[in-house]
């Protein structure tokens, strides 16, 4: 393997650590990341770190402060509000596309699924997420336009940070796995704008309830809303 390589797949595993530590909080917002610590602590030398941090820079993960400091991105209430602006418009457009070319009968076995969701317990609620990823992997597969996956990919990477910033609760989880059943329901028919709607309602809920969370947890600045 040529040193070249073997730089890449250093700083490919630095990102994908450093990226899972942001999503999951174990690294917060305003973490500093420091090059010499975070370098020793991935087993990495500093120039496949330096690429990893930049990589995280250009998702809008992480920021540089200035030439020789580099932080966790914040995300607050207006983070929040903004990612959503841009998730509808992609996904709504990737919903109503999926419905039109997809297959219905790929999208009826994920509504037979949605209809049979268990939420007790971390497992179920586990098993629950793993279900959207494979509903988000098969409208993915069915538009069709790789200019989309790819926007919806970014918006999703800072979507698992949004997640895990709120917490759980039993009723709209419950209200979730009814929406994303509908959704489910629409592509399966063939029915765009009903798909499209579905997903609007879907996102609409899902935004309330994360600031509603985050206003529980005292974590939106004084005067959000």
């Amino acid at each position: 393997m040529t040193i070249a390589a073997e730089s890449t797949r250093a700083s490919d595993r630095a990102y994908a650590v450093l990226l899972d530590e942001i999503q999951s909080g174990a690294l917060p917002a305003g973490a500093v990341l420091a090059e010499v610590e975070q370098a020793a602590r991935l087993g990495v030398s500093r120039t496949p770190l330096r690429e990893a941090l930049r990589r995280l820079a250009s998702d809008g993960l992480a920021v540089q402060q200035s030439p020789r400091v580099t932080v966790v991105a914040d995300l607050d209430a207006d983070d929040i509000r903004s990612l959503f602006e841009i998730r509808r418009a992609l996904e709504e457009t990737a919903a109503r596309l999926a419905a039109q070319r997809g297959d219905v009968e790929a999208f009826a076995a994920l509504a037979s699924e949605f209809s049979r969701v268990d939420l007790a317990g971390d497992e179920g609620r586990d098993a629950y997420y793993a279900l959207i990823a494979r509903l988000d992997a098969q409208v993915d597969a069915s538009h069709g336009n790789d200019y989309l996956t790819s926007a919806l990919r970014t918006v999703r990477t800072h979507l698992v940070r949004v997640r895990r910033m709120a917490r759980d609760k039993p009723e709209r989880l419950a209200a979730s796995a009814s929406e994303h059943l509908l959704i489910a329901r629409a592509l399966a028919s063939g029915d765009a704008e009903l798909a499209a709607h579905a997903t609007h309602v879907h996102l609409h809920n899902a935004l309330e309830s994360i600031l509603d969370s985050l206003r529980g947890h005292s974590s939106l600045p004084e005067g959000s809303s």
